[in-house]
């Protein structure tokens, strides 16, 4: 065997067991009795020993010097094999093991927290896992920034004062159009009770709509929706509320877009560096464009509205059109996942700036609830009444996810790159959609982004499959013409 056959056969079964991992993390937010949580985090920081010792094998810095690669993708292979061994070899490796020790112990800490509604119970338990994550990106860094350090690992070739100035670019045209719609009567929203089994038997509907694969993959209920797992097994979770039956639709579709993203990368490419995801940011631009320029699309909302009465009877809305308007309806809410698409972005600039002036040291944990409720009120215009409402209603700074927030936006402004270009590649798609046929968007991403998962970088990917490099224009273009119509401004 060669050294790079080596080098492959050993990345291969480290991925698998990566998945191993995965399927660990999946367990403890669907299935697992809360009286395991000791003992999954001891399991976790075992599985992380192991995949430590196996990413850091001198061996493979061998094998990668010895290696000469054939073509484009066993370049590819490379480099992203490379990239991990380089990371992977800074972080000392009970450093590793307590990260996901802390982790998956914090995770129940702050699904309790939140449930209590009792942030000073979380504060410490915070403040460890934020100072193992400095330590990491301080490995990791070298002297150099440490968000920077970190973002890195969800968005590769990113940094915080990029990122900065597009969301920077953002802010004033979102901004100025929120205040323009919330100067307007707002459509009449969903009323009434709607059965969870039967919000669960829809968003099989819709997911299978999508192309959802039911043979490789499967929906659970979470506390947050996520999507697990790559290759053949690419499993979904949504939620359900007896009051917003959107909720579970449209979380649905969301991490759809993710399952869909891993399950049509090339088979070729299975258990490699290759067979997954290039970046979160890319990610979401899949998640993000099957939710909301497909999903929330007039168009598709006729579809949806038409299951919606065959599974629920009548609504108190008089017909697709007022349906489309209340699935769209622009609301200062407090909640991200529930967030509109005029406020959905405000709501990760907040969390953008905050998680940056915690990594730097500019903000103690004991002070972030204040300095949350402080910028919400300026953003939004509300006062935050309760912590779950605000600093503890998401996991990622819990499970350590330092540098995940930004994904979520640079994910809308790539959507609405793909957008742009579907359109001018597929201009009948409006026809399909109104009869629930999302085929001819989900195959041209399929063909142009999806199976090709990490063969480029994030922003080579965007711009090899629109044809132009990614900016936030188009998104802006897209959500000023859609809620100016709706709005009538």
């Amino acid at each position: 065997m060669t050294a790079y056959d080596k080098l492959m056969d050993h990345a291969r079964a480290t991925r698998a067991l990566e998945q191993v991992a995965g399927r660990l993390g999946w367990d403890q937010e669907t299935m697992m009795p809360p009286g395991a949580a000791n003992q999954r985090a001891e399991e976790s920081a075992a599985m992380e020993a192991v995949l430590h010792a196996r990413r850091t094998d001198p061996q493979v810095g061998e094998w990668l010097e010895a290696a000469a690669p054939e073509g484009d993708v066993a370049a590819a292979q490379l480099r992203l094999i490379r990239r991990a061994y380089d990371r992977a070899t800074k972080v000392p490796a009970d450093l590793a093991t307590e990260i996901a020790r802390v982790t998956s112990r914090s995770h129940s800490q702050w699904a309790a927290a939140r449930a209590d509604v009792d942030w000073p119970a979380f504060v410490p338990v915070l403040e460890e896992v934020l100072r193992l994550k400095r330590e990491e990106a301080a490995a990791l860094s070298g002297g150099g920034d440490l968000y920077d350090a970190l973002l890195d690992d969800f968005e590769p070739g990113a940094t915080g004062e990029s990122l900065a100035e597009m969301f920077g670019a953002l802010r004033p045209r979102l901004v100025a159009l929120r205040e323009k719609i919330l100067d307007r009567p707002a459509p009449e929203p969903l009323r009434g009770r709607f059965d969870e089994a039967a919000q669960l038997r829809l968003t099989h509907t819709v997911a299978e709509a999508f192309g959802y694969d039911f043979q490789r993959g499967r929906i659970d209920l979470a506390v947050h929706p996520f999507s697990s797992g790559s290759g053949h097994d690419v499993r979904i979770t949504t939620r359900t509320d007896p009051k917003d039956p959107f909720g579970a639709l449209y979380s649905t579709i969301h991490e759809v877009g993710h399952g869909a993203y891993e399950l049509g990368i090339d088979d070729g490419y299975l258990l490699t560096p290759l067979g997954h995801g290039v970046s979160m940011g890319v990610h979401e631009s899949q998640s993000r464009i099957y939710e909301n320029q497909i999903g929330r699309s007039r168009a598709f909302c006729g579809w949806l509205y038409g299951r919606m009465v065959e599974t629920f009877g009548e609504m108190n809305l008089g017909g697709p059109d007022a349906f489309y308007a209340a699935v769209n309806r622009v609301e200062s809410g407090f909640i991200r996942t529930e967030a509109d698409e005029v406020h959905y972005n405000l709501h990760i600039l907040l969390r953008f700036d905050l998680e940056r002036l915690l990594m730097a040291g500019d903000l103690a944990v004991a002070d972030l609830e204040d300095a949350w409720d402080a910028r919400f009120e300026a953003d939004f215009g509300r006062k935050v009444e309760k912590a779950s409402d605000g600093v503890l209603q998401d996991v990622h700074w819990a499970v350590g996810l330092f540098g995940y927030f930004p994904t979520y936006t640079l994910g809308n402004v790539y959507a609405g790159c793909l957008m742009k270009a579907l359109r001018e590649a597929v201009p009948d798609l409006d026809a399909a959609l109104a009869e629930g046929d999302t085929s001819p968007a989900t195959d041209w991403l399929r063909e142009n982004l999806q199976q090709h998962g990490g063969l480029r970088g994030p922003r080579e990917t965007i711009a090899k499959a629109c044809g132009f490099e990614p900016s936030e224009g188009p998104l802006l273009d897209y959500i000023e013409a859609k809620f100016g119509a709706l709005y009538g401004l």
